[in-house]
């Protein structure tokens, strides 16, 4: 019998979470009935709207149950199908969560979907051509709209998301400005992402400071912002934006930890009639495969550049992710599952 490896949420976090959070279980694999898929996960994705569904607290989404298999984005191969649409060997696409394999009702729409290696590595469908990648795409053609010649700035921009909306933004003829954590960051966002500037906010730890830096990096003001991060940052960049500037809210990372998110300049949403739009991707399903073709063919031909942060086996889940909150990761945060 086929052993499959299992984290679940073990507690909910007080503050801060913790490997405590965690626990990690073993169970005997079922035999698949008619219509379901046996799937042996070889990459899981670690994101952080992971943390908001550790909370209780009421959000866009229901709550990670306790004791039940983390959610998560995998990429896998089929290993016995009872599916006529599936068989050994295929590559597949899905929620299979935090474990080794998963079983899925293939009848399900979209719960799993095929995907072809010949030019597109499987560990890409978890980030620039997958979920990553159509959150990017999605606010910044659905929301920030931007047009030739306007600024664009993103946060956390060496990230999953981050990096491919600003190399979108430079194919759409926009100055780009990525904010990142770190040098090496940076440097990394500018010289191989293609960004026209970035600003490292480990480098100015205060929001004058910060102002500064970003006031360099954006003489013509702001006209759309890509958010990540929220607090401090996102704050700064409203104090320059542009009149009728858009802001897509994708993400407010500082504050998932319960971190308070400090608004000073909230003024500014009325005195310069900005757009402030928070989205989530899920909720556009319509808009993927659009996305997904958009982002393949970038892919595929080299015209969007990644990075990804693997870390190996899927007990390193728990660490890797916890680091991933912290910015510790480069690029797309994976768990190597299986080979």
């Amino acid at each position: 019998m086929t052993i499959n490896q299992q984290i679940i949420l073990k507690s909910r976090p007080e503050g801060q979470a913790s490997v405590d959070n965690f626990a990690l279980r073993e169970e005997n694999l079922p035999v698949i009935k008619a219509g379901q898929v046996l799937v042996r996960h070889q990459f899981l994705s670690l994101d952080p709207y992971m943390r908001g569904r550790m909370n209780a607290s009421k959000s866009y989404a229901e709550a990670q149950p306790l004791d039940h298999v983390m959610i998560g984005g995998t990429v896998g191969v089929v290993e016995a199908s009872a599916h006529e649409n599936y068989q050994p060997g295929d590559t597949v696409v899905g929620m299979g969560g935090w474990q080794t394999y998963s079983v899925v009702n293939a009848n399900e729409p979209g719960a799993i979907r095929k995907v072809s290696t010949t030019h597109i590595p499987a560990s890409a469908y978890l980030g620039p051509v997958g979920m990553p990648g159509v959150t990017a795409w999605m606010g910044l053609t659905q929301i920030c709209k931007p047009k030739a010649g306007e600024t664009l700035v993103v946060s956390a921009a060496s990230g999953a998301v981050g990096s491919v909306v600003g190399q979108l933004g430079k194919a759409m003829g926009c100055r780009v400005v990525g904010i990142a954590g770190g040098a090496e960051k940076c440097n990394y966002v500018t010289q191989q992402l293609g960004f026209d500037a970035c600003v490292d906010y480990k480098a100015h730890p205060d929001s004058k400071s910060l102002y500064t830096a970003l006031k360099a990096a954006t003489p013509a003001g702001v006209d759309a912002y890509f958010e990540n991060v929220g607090g401090v940052i996102m704050d700064t960049v409203l104090a320059r934006t542009n009149p009728f500037a858009r802001v897509a809210v994708c993400g407010l990372i500082a504050g998932y930890d319960g971190a308070p998110l400090p608004m000073n300049n909230a003024a500014l949403i009325l005195v310069n009639r900005l757009s402030i739009q928070g989205f989530i991707v899920s909720e556009r399903m319509d808009l993927w495969p659009e996305a997904l073709k958009t982002l393949g063919e970038r892919v595929a031909k080299g015209q969007l550049i990644y990075k990804e942060t693997i870390s190996e086996g899927l007990r390193s889940a728990p660490e890797a992710f916890l680091g991933l909150l912290k910015g510790q990761n480069f690029g797309k945060q994976l768990v190597r599952v299986s080979e």
